[in-house]
């Protein structure tokens, strides 16, 4: 029985959407952050909320509710600029996080799902990146567009899984070995409110087209 997705296809998607996942992007640069705020479970917790988020927007691509953001303005601006003031409210934690260390407690890996789930809900270009991207490798005479959407969808979000989370991996482990004094702390949560700052404006600068 033929499946919805050929292995042909596949062949051709699987090492485009590596070549992507390895490129450092914003949910790369998140990982990081949280890795260096909350430690290794942070940062996998941080990762697997990101590859929740896309997957939530290849299934809305797939449905065809993705068509509603890119064709009305109004709410692609409101996404994006909640997106924006979430990111900037991460990196005033972040800066708050790291003044009063040792005193808090690290993000835990709750918080850090909620907050990458949170962060990928809330940008619009990856709904419109998706549009973009997947209809290329979807074959509407073979039917089921929606389960088309959502292999492909799960093979790009493993594979974001899993660089994402070697990144963050990364992070976690220096900010245990480095995070013994008041100072480190306070210094990681710079870096990390540093990047939080930098993905909320660039965010706030990228235009729908």
């Amino acid at each position: 029985m033929m499946g919805p997705v050929d292995l042909l296809t596949l062949a051709a998607f699987v090492p485009a959407a590596l070549a992507l996942n390895l490129t450092p992007g914003a949910d790369m640069m998140f990982c990081l952050g949280q890795g260096l705020r909350g430690g290794p479970r942070a940062a996998l917790a941080a990762d697997l909320g990101i590859a929740l988020g896309g997957f939530v927007h290849v299934t809305l691509a797939g449905l065809g509710l993705g068509a509603v953001v890119a064709a009305v303005p109004g709410a692609f601006e409101a996404i994006r600029w909640a997106g924006v003031a979430y990111l900037l409210w991460l990196a005033w934690r972040a800066v708050r996080q790291g003044a009063l260390a040792p005193d808090l407690p690290a993000v835990s890996p709750r918080r850090a799902f909620r907050e990458g789930l949170t962060v990928n809900l809330t940008n619009p270009k990856v709904i419109l990146f998706v549009l973009a991207f997947l209809p290329q490798f979807v074959v509407v005479e073979r039917g089921a567009v929606l389960a088309q959407f959502l292999i492909l969808g799960a093979v790009l979000s493993l594979g974001g899984l899993l660089v994402n989370g070697a990144v963050g991996l990364f992070a976690g482990q220096a900010r245990r070995l480095l995070g013994g004094s008041r100072a480190v702390q306070r210094g990681l949560g710079l870096v990390s409110a540093t990047i939080f700052t930098a993905l909320a404006l660039r965010l706030a600068l990228l235009q729908k087209g």
